[in-house]
């Protein structure tokens, strides 16, 4: 058993935030894929609106992860932090439910869901923290089975809310289940995170909050978020364009995108593990540089898709590729603020707004271009790019961040 579970998930805090982000996973799960049907078809948002609400959002979040992450720094501990990061999740999706109205989805959207959002970054940051003093192999490797619980929520979850909900005539109970999931997950930090003393955690230097915010947009810092960003953006396009290519070129149906989703997702968790393995040999950067050329060339083939059959011959390339570009950047930039687990871990949601920002920005002018099969390819130039961007930045520096040993 030592062998399919590494001894580092024997560590409690660990363990409880596998757990913990486990059920953060379920709530995003039960309730994104009916998020544009519950806000514009249910409550009457219209699609400019919903876009622009999407964009705020996330650009909250991103603000809200920072100021939150450098907090739980001063203070030394990230409990406090996660348990109110839970009441908010508690309260935004709650309030939909119980109050259904444009006005209220709005507001949900624009604060309370963001702020449970930064949950996800500061039990990464938490994690990092129960790591201290773990060499670099195991990091990647406790990282990677963190990162695997969220793609478990995504195949199990999804599929059951569906099904429980099938027959309904609004989608809005996703909205109670996901407030109940934040529940769960409070009740996992309070109950069974190990509690850690607030002085030996705490950062030694204290940041202001502005002070926070110029050094996660410094060059230094930006330059290695636009790298990872680039190879990130890859899996947001391919979001939009799998859909599209499955109905249109590949001439598929639209279960077969639900089915095509699950199948990646599965193959992810099977190869966030067995990738946390390779890079034990060849070291991170190589691993990351390796899953990125093989999801560079399943962007590429999807390019060439006519027939269903062959996305499902591609779903292989595109597990793999993918399992690799959502588990190492994790570890990457925590390291490019090691003495500060929170912040390090808010860059986490920079780079998940900067990539989404680089795929719709992709997505536009490819699709203005040429077409869905265009777009794809472009995406693969996409990736390629940030990876050889890393690639110099490790060039320059002698010793990429991720694979600095921290002491």
């Amino acid at each position: 058993m030592s062998r399919l579970f590494p001894d580092v998930f024997r560590n409690p805090a660990i363990r409880a935030s596998m757990i913990a982000i486990f059920t953060f996973g379920m709530a995003g799960a039960m309730t994104a894929p009916y998020r544009s049907i519950v806000g514009i078809r249910e409550l009457g948002l219209s699609d400019g609106l919903y876009s622009f609400l999407a964009f705020a959002s996330a650009a909250v979040n991103v603000v809200i992860s920072v100021l939150l992450g450098n907090l739980a720094d001063r203070l030394g501990e990230y409990r406090s932090a996660m348990i109110g990061a839970c009441i908010f999740g508690i309260v935004g999706y709650g309030m939909v439910y119980a109050f259904p109205s444009a006005t209220v989805f709005i507001i949900s959207g624009l604060l309370p869901l963001p702020i449970y959002g930064a949950l996800n970054s500061l039990l990464f940051a938490n994690a990092r923290a129960a790591m201290h003093g773990m060499n670099r192999n195991d990091m990647v490797t406790a990282n990677s089975g963190v990162r695997a619980m969220i793609s478990l929520s995504w195949v199990l979850i999804p599929g059951i809310t569906g099904l429980v909900l099938s027959g309904a005539s609004s989608m809005l109970p996703a909205y109670l289940f996901a407030a109940i999931s934040c529940l769960f997950c409070q009740g996992i930090i309070v109950f069974f995170l190990p509690k850690r003393a607030g002085t030996e955690m705490a950062a030694v230097h204290h940041l202001s909050y502005l002070g926070a915010l110029r050094q996660v947009v410094s060059p230094r810092i930006s330059a290695h978020i636009a790298g990872v960003a680039l190879i990130t953006s890859t899996l947001h396009l391919n979001d939009a364009l799998l859909p599209l290519i499955a109905t249109g070129a590949a001439h598929g149906a639209l279960s077969d995108v639900g089915i095509l989703v699950g199948i990646v997702a599965l193959l992810e968790i099977v190869f966030i593990i067995v990738w946390s393995r390779i890079a034990r040999k060849t070291g991170q950067m190589t691993a990351l540089a390796a899953g990125t050329i093989i999801y560079a060339l399943f962007l590429s083939l999807l390019g060439f898709a006519s027939e269903p059959w062959h996305l499902y011959a591609l779903t292989l390339l595109a597990g793999i590729g993918a399992a690799a570009i959502i588990s190492f950047p994790i570890t990457y930039l925590q390291d490019l603020i090691a003495d500060r687990p929170g912040l390090g871990s808010a860059l986490i949601s920079v780079n998940i707004f900067a990539s989404a920002g680089i795929g719709a920005l992709v997505f536009a002018a490819g699709t203005w271009a040429t077409g869905y099969s265009g777009t794809a390819m472009l995406g693969a130039v996409t990736g390629l790019s940030g990876i050889t961007i890393l690639g110099l930045l490790q060039r320059r520096n002698a010793v990429a961040p991720g694979d600095v040993e921290v002491q």
